[in-house]
């Protein structure tokens, strides 16, 4: 397995892993536009016969805080230590930059909980975090976890 930061040509690769997860209703939809505009947050993960089987972002949202998102395996891929790898490479990549604080917002805790995340209140997230989820077609009612790792 190749881990490596994404480029233009995994967008569309990238974009069916997405949205299958998010036709099932276990990860929200994000358009190409999005994909594109954070390529640069992106780490993929490259299977032998040049395959996009993984994917995950770390974004900036303010002073030292991350979020961990755009996180998916592809079904046949899940549970072989892919998504593991490819977010502790994104806290690698965080803590170079002086991230202090990681959330995510998710569907999956579980997850999260074993790479040492704990699960909070939404209200316990500063303000800044929710400038983008005013586009997110399930705002005001969102149903998704908050997990914070200092």
């Amino acid at each position: 397995m190749k881990y490596r930061k994404a480029t233009f040509r995994d967008i569309e690769p990238i974009f069916r892993l997405v949205s299958g997860y998010a036709t099932e209703g276990v990860m929200l939809a994000r358009s190409r536009n999005t994909l594109y505009e954070t390529l640069r947050d992106m780490i993929v993960a490259e299977a032998e016969d040049g395959s996009i089987v993984g994917v995950g972002g770390l974004h900036i949202i303010w002073d030292r805080l991350a979020e961990i998102r755009t996180m998916a395996v592809a079904p046949q891929m899940v549970r072989k230590g892919i998504g593991a790898e490819i977010v502790q490479r994104l806290l690698k990549e965080g803590d170079e930059l002086g991230v202090e604080k990681y959330f995510t917002l998710t569907y999956k805790p579980g997850f999260f909980q074993k790479l040492g995340f704990v699960t909070i209140t939404k209200e316990e997230l500063p303000h800044k975090v929710w400038k983008e989820c005013i586009d997110c077609p399930k705002f005001p009612n969102c149903d998704e976890i908050a997990m914070v790792k200092v």
